[in-house]
């Protein structure tokens, strides 16, 4: 039986290891010349970093660990600023 403590670690687990592997994901599909075009890190830098996380997360199975948590971040800030600056390029910047 599991205790709720154990629970909650277990969620957190899951969650990390979900949005590491949205971003990793995200990061492969994009357009390498978005990256450029955004003026952010290239292409194979971020699959890099976000392949790494995943692995991490997968591997250390606690996002709260010391290096469980900069791969979340790093997960975090892909899709909050990385992501979206993207995005807006392979559709033409138009946010209609």
């Amino acid at each position: 039986m599991w205790t709720f403590q154990a629970a909650v670690y277990a969620v957190l687990f899951w969650a990390a290891l979900a949005l590491t592997l949205w971003a990793f994901v995200d990061a492969l599909v994009r357009p390498a010349a978005g990256y450029v075009a955004a003026g952010k890190l290239t292409k194979p830098g971020w699959a890099a970093i976000l392949g790494l996380a995943v692995l991490v997360i997968f591997l250390t199975r606690t996002p709260l660990s010391f290096l469980g948590l900069p791969a979340v971040i790093a997960a975090i800030v892909y899709l909050v600023d990385v992501r979206p600056a993207v995005r807006g390029l392979s559709r033409g910047g138009n946010s209609w």
